[in-house]
């Protein structure tokens, strides 16, 4: 049985410009894993629903990849707060492969994301943690993915019409629709930087892209429609989210990347999902 908590958090609303038109306090369920030696996992509960997934057709920068837009309804579950961080990472794999160390003087204090991790280490990880915990811990499924990161929003973005690099880490030097431009930080930030999203969910977009569990389809034609991974064992992966690296046109909600399952870089990291555990309140 898990016993959930309750977090409160303020989320924020811009317009075209990026510019912040409202504020106001949301709250969610979360719950807690121990990872050992001090190392804690914050697993936030998402309710299901049904959205439109995909991107319309008058949304900027859109790629046909994102269509057709379609109907999904996604059960329940638990996804991490932040991506993955290294200190995360290392406390179950004891091996820490970021390029970007976080500044924290032990591994304890390290709260930038993992990267530099291939999708087979991110399913490895996720294995050693259902290990050690007793539950069901994978790799969202594209589809989750996107319903977490909307947030029951349909704007590009969960925070609206655009962003800034004052709410997201991207390559600033590029703007999005009527934003300014500005700072391009040429590196990972720590997790939980800029405000979350309605579901309470930081770093959804930017920072780094995250590994997916679905195989690479070109659109989304006989895509599933129940919130599961499309899988044909092939050995291209879904990544989600954009990066520090990327434009702003790579970090909205229905954007979607691809890369090896082999691959690593120092912009794709990945956050974990929990299913199937029974919740206590």
């Amino acid at each position: 049985m898990l016993n959930l908590k309750t977090f409160t958090f303020e989320v924020v609303t811009t317009n075209n410009k990026g510019s912040i038109i409202n504020k106001r306090n949301q709250s969610a369920n979360y719950f807690v894993e121990d990872l050992g030696n001090g190392v804690m996992l914050e697993m936030v509960e998402i309710p299901a629903g049904t959205f439109y997934m995909g991107s319309p057709e008058n949304e900027e920068g859109r790629l046909a990849s994102e269509s057709p837009q379609h109907q999904v309804t996604v059960p329940s579950f638990f996804i991490g707060k932040y991506p993955l961080t290294q200190a995360q990472y290392q406390a179950i794999t004891r091996n820490n492969p970021a390029y970007f160390k976080g500044s924290g003087s032990t591994p304890l204090t390290n709260h930038r994301p993992v990267e530099c991790v291939t999708w087979n280490d991110a399913v490895r990880f996720c294995e050693k943690l259902s290990q050690k915990t007793g539950k069901n811990y994978k790799l969202p499924s594209e589809a989750q993915w996107e319903y977490a990161c909307r947030a029951g929003t349909t704007t590009p973005f969960y925070f609206g019409e655009s962003i800034t690099p004052d709410l997201v880490n991207y390559d600033g030097r590029r703007a999005y629709a009527d934003a300014p431009t500005g700072k391009y930080r040429q590196q990972t930030t720590d997790v939980g930087s800029f405000p979350p999203n309605a579901f309470g969910l930081y770093d959804m977009h930017g920072n780094v892209w995250e590994w997916c569990e679905d195989d690479w389809q070109k659109n989304y034609i006989n895509a599933p429609t129940n919130g599961s991974a499309l899988i044909n064992l092939g050995n291209m992966k879904i990544v989600r989210g954009g990066s520090w690296n990327d434009d702003p046109d790579s970090c909205y909600s229905a954007c979607r990347g691809n890369d090896f399952l082999l691959s690593y870089d120092y912009d794709i990291g990945f956050r974990v999902v929990c299913s199937g555990a029974t919740r206590n309140l």
